[in-house]
């Protein structure tokens, strides 16, 4: 079952600690491992008993991927490398729960009214009741008073046993991701989820801090399979964006035995083809996350006609300032100057953020604000074990930090601090697509992701990100098949795809790569008169002068009235011609498959993706189809997955793979020192390349000296462009 096998490093690690400490008990220097087999993992079972006998096997999986987990001391563990049915293996990616917000945040006691709950989402009579979901996170606190009665069951992947707690303080960085997801889908206490009678299996595939590997993600997968669950939910991911990555595979493999899953795009936004594996997967439902109405901190010099949003540091109280304040510049002052009643300027800087935040309380601060030292956004945590902090902390991106500093060292400067209403859009942070190669839409569909309030050990919490849209979306499929429960899992999907709203900005709507069908609508979905299947038009790419291409979408009328169905005319762009069908019927009960035909000229359409929306009509009702479609070449990063590890069970050669989403010249990686950034070597270097992934060996003559290093990718395109990738990579 479980597709990856041992990681050689791991092995290393215990040797190392071995020869660290001979005296530690032999039980310490165990390690558990998840190996992948040909044939029947039964049989690869009977031979290690037989001839591995200090192994242990702890488990035996034939379901989404063949294989075993294994339980023994590192010299143990290499013997089993002269197992012929033991297949090569892929380097493990990391995978992290997907907060943007610390998951180590103050815990508050009491419920919040005026921050964002799931259950809003859920107006129907419906609760879930009788739905199985799974959770593969990090764990939950199945204790916690909201989710007791729900909690039915689960596994924990990380230590092997059947207690998914979250990791607690005295076992490493302190978790509370997946209690807060299990809370937005099925909480039932004082904190209500959409599915509050949904019942709750738990899989603890991220350890402490929040982190893990495929080879838990997919031995979790397996577990909730076989544990009978309905959904599945993955609130992680990592930044792989190829659509074939093995998790995305199984998450797959899971939908044809039919699992709804579900899972979070991603917080890399808001930059396109930042959707990472396994939102990649063409069954899996990825969800986006949509801000929520709620007043967000903003500093405004109406002078300039200048808006700077805040973003409110984790640990402090929250920003409520309401006035105009003067503005002291902190790394600059003047002799004499005082803070007090005023707000003050940092520089983002090696010191502690809850030190620079005492700091300024101790000089009479009003408030503090830190800008970043480097591009983008900037969340900060003035969490400490010394002593609270008891002024508001916000941070602010580089370039306005900036801008505000040169206008307090101009003179007496004042700004004012206000509330603002948020506008319900796509929030920054989300995700974006399309899916590199198949050119498909991701998201799915958005839910609310911003200042959700859930459940946390030890309390509730508000928590930002995808992981949380996600679970809304899971906690409505729950109470979409209470109220429909002969419906396909297909009807499901499609029910709650037809019914979405589409986001719009300046009186259009944002593109679906954004944010896929739009935002759910629950109700709207329980009661749909119609179901369209597959709404999300995928055309493909044009390589030839001219072509035609084709898409077939099916829509089934849930009412019991005949429906009469008909397309606005799409927007005119030049270079595009549609062929849609004239007014059609479809009879109550009836599904009807509608052919559009969608002609391209080369020449006429500027190069790269282009996307849209085209409206279909029914009496009073309407709904939004998306269309992408790529024009010769895409702005896509070419290469993608790039790994690099010694093969297991030998200690001589090194084993790459790459992926590629167009063909190339070459492809040339070049080793840089990473403090220096002085070239060191040339490690591999390859010509005419296929779209794909591609695989190779090099023996550790080959690799080089041992060391980290800075690996720069560079691949040279067919049209004579380079494009160039970096990552690190460790060679023994």
């Amino acid at each position: 079952m479980w597709k990856k096998m041992i990681c050689f490093i791991a092995v290393c690690l215990i040797f190392m600690q071995m020869q660290i400490d001979n005296n530690t008990h032999a039980e310490e220097l165990k390690q558990t491992l998840i190996i992948e087999v040909e044939g029947d993992p039964n049989k690869v079972k009977e031979e290690i008993e037989a001839y591995h006998p200090f192994v242990d096997v702890v488990a035996v999986y034939d379901i989404v991927f063949k294989g075993l987990a294994v339980e023994g001391k590192a010299e143990q563990l290499a013997g089993l490398g002269s197992i012929e049915q033991i297949k090569a293996f892929h380097q493990n990616q990391t995978y992290q729960a997907l907060p943007s917000q610390a998951d180590n945040a103050d815990v508050v006691e009491k419920l919040d009214p005026s921050t964002s709950k799931a259950y809003d989402l859920n107006k129907t009579s419906y609760t879930g009741k009788g739905v199985k979901v799974g959770i593969i996170d990090t764990g939950i606190d199945y204790n916690h008073p909201d989710l007791e009665k729900n909690y039915q069951g689960g596994y924990d992947l990380v230590d092997f046993d059947d207690e998914p707690m979250e990791t607690t303080p005295e076992e490493g960085p302190a978790t509370s991701h997946g209690t807060h997801v299990a809370g937005i889908i099925a909480g039932d206490g004082d904190m209500k989820g959409v599915a509050p009678d949904a019942e709750i299996y738990a899989y603890r595939a991220l350890g402490p801090g929040g982190t893990g590997s495929t080879v838990q993600v997919l031995a979790a997968m397996e577990k909730a399979i076989e544990d009978d669950v309905d959904i599945i939910n993955l609130s992680l991911g990592n930044d792989v964006n190829v659509p074939d990555y093995p998790t995305s595979i199984a998450v797959n493999r899971a939908s044809e035995l039919g699992i709804i899953v579900v899972i979070a795009n991603g917080n890399s936004g808001p930059d396109a083809w930042t959707v990472g594996s396994p939102a990649t997967a063409d069954r899996s439902v990825s969800v986006g996350a949509s801000t929520t109405p709620q007043k967000s901190p903003v500093l405004v010099d109406t002078f300039e006609k200048k808006e700077i949003p805040l973003v409110e540091a984790v640990g402090a109280p929250a920003w409520e300032l309401n006035r105009s304040y003067q503005m002291i510049d902190m790394d600059n002052m003047k002799q004499g100057q005082s803070m007090r009643g005023k707000i003050a300027l940092t520089r983002r800087k090696e010191i502690p953020f809850f030190e620079l935040a005492l700091q300024a309380e101790s000089m009479g601060a009003e408030a503090l604000i830190i800008y970043n030292s480097e591009s983008g956004p900037l969340q900060a945590s003035v969490q400490n074990n010394r002593q609270p902090v008891n002024i508001p902390v916000a941070s602010i991106q580089k370039k306005e930090g900036e801008w505000l500093q040169s206008q307090v060292n101009q003179g007496i400067y004042f700004i004012d601090a206000a509330q603002k209403d948020n506008v319900l859009t796509i929030a920054p942070f989300s995700s974006r697509g399309p899916v590199a190669v198949q050119w498909a839409i991701k998201p799915d569909i958005s839910a609310p992701g911003a200042a959700i309030w859930s459940t946390v050990p030890g309390g509730y919490q508000a928590m930002n990100g995808t992981s949380m849209a996600s679970p809304h979306v899971a906690g409505a499929f729950a109470v979409l098949k209470e109220a429909h429960p002969d419906w396909t899992d297909k009807q499901l999907i499609g029910a709650l795809k037809t019914t979405a709203e589409p986001f719009e900005e300046n009186e259009s709507r944002l593109n679906a790569t954004i944010q896929g069908m739009g935002l759910l609508q629950l109700d709207g979905a329980v009661n749909t008169p119609a179901i369209i299947y597959d709404p999300q038009l995928e055309f493909g790419k044009l390589n030839s002068y001219q072509e035609e291409f084709t898409e077939t979408v099916t829509i089934e009328n849930k009412s019991e009235k005949e429906q009469t169905y008909y397309f606005e005319t799409p927007e005119r762009k030049d270079g595009l011609v549609w062929g849609l069908p004239q007014t059609f019927i479809i009879q109550p009960g009836e599904q009807k498959e509608i052919t559009l035909k969608l002609s391209m000229n080369r020449d006429r359409l500027e190069e790269g993706v282009h996307e849209g929306w085209l409206t279909l009509r029914e009496a009073g009702k309407s709904y939004a189809l998306p269309y992408i479609i790529v024009n010769q070449e895409a702005d896509q990063p070419k290469t993608a997955g790039f790994e690099f590890y010694l093969e297991p069970f030998e200690n001589e050669n090194y084993k790459y793979q790459y992926y590629l989403t167009e063909p190339v010249k070459s492809l040339d990686i070049s080793l840089y020192q990473p403090e220096t950034f002085v070239f060191e070597r040339k490690l591999l270097e390859e010509a005419e390349l296929e779209e794909g992934m591609h695989e190779g060996v090099l023996g550790k003559k080959e690799a080089g000296a041992s060391g980290y290093y800075l690996a720069l990718i560079t691949a040279e395109l067919e049209n004579g462009k380079f494009e160039q990738v970096e990552t690190m990579i460790f060679i023994q």
